[in-house]
């Protein structure tokens, strides 16, 4: 989720604040110049599409790769690991917003072509289904960095249909092609309304080592990120 640059406090990502609309709102008060945010009625559009390819009878199924797996702010009835092939893990956004600002860009997770990506998968029983997803809507569709789209999700129960957010290779801010020590360095340096670039890569590692996972491309990204340290004499 990324947000507009203002004090910590009017972006904290909660469920609550999610709920009630003020994280959305506070977003849209303070616009950055250029910045193009979806539309309520676009919002709803793109949700209807999802919801119309799903069984309003059955439990729908999230694929969290990156701040999902440590923030869910979900109310999900279970979560278990699982594997998703065709994509994979990436720190292919340029942040402007809540890892980071125009003077300070950071850079944010998304799932992009090719490879495999281990993550969480999270089941929501029919009944919550909608309420939900407009919270993970307002969370990760509205800047359209993201776009939102069925995959399948292979856990040790079997494989099922999920949902999960992709990058949209289209959008201004898609790095997926520059060099790692690029996205090492925005990555140190990005700070914004929500934290720090670093502080969400952090987070994330210490989410995967926790679940048991290995992801190559983290570790090449860790290890750059260890030489700019050592260049920039950070602790």
């Amino acid at each position: 989720m990324d947000s507009i640059s203002l004090p910590l406090g009017e972006h904290e990502l909660t469920r609550q604040r999610l709920a009630t609309g003020a994280l959305l709102e506070a977003v849209r008060a303070n616009p950055q110049p250029g910045l193009r945010l979806r539309t309520d009625a676009e919002m709803e559009e793109t949700l209807a599409i999802i919801l119309r390819a799903h069984d309003p009878s059955h439990d729908l199924h999230i694929f969290g790769y990156g701040s999902l797996m440590w923030n869910p702010a979900m109310d999900a009835a279970h979560a278990s690991v699982a594997r998703v092939q065709g994509w994979h893990r990436s720190f292919c956004l340029r942040s402007f917003l809540g890892r980071g600002t125009m003077q300070e860009p950071g850079a944010m997770l998304g799932l992009d072509r090719g490879g495999a990506c281990r993550g969480l998968l999270f089941r929501i029983e029919a009944p919550k289904v909608r309420e939900e997803l407009q919270l993970l809507w307002r969370r990760e569709m509205l800047p359209g960095a993201y776009d939102a789209r069925w995959v399948e999700a292979c856990s040790g129960a079997g494989a099922v249909r999920a949902l999960t957010f992709v990058v949209n290779r289209r959008h201004e801010r898609y790095i997926g092609r520059h060099p790692i020590p690029d996205v090492a360095r925005l990555i140190c340096t990005g700070k914004g309304a929500l934290g720090s670039s670093r502080a969400y890569f952090d987070a994330t590692v210490e989410a995967l080592e926790g679940l048991g996972i290995r992801d190559a491309g983290m570790e090449r990204l860790r290890a750059a990120i260890r030489c700019e340290d050592a260049a920039t004499g950070a602790a």
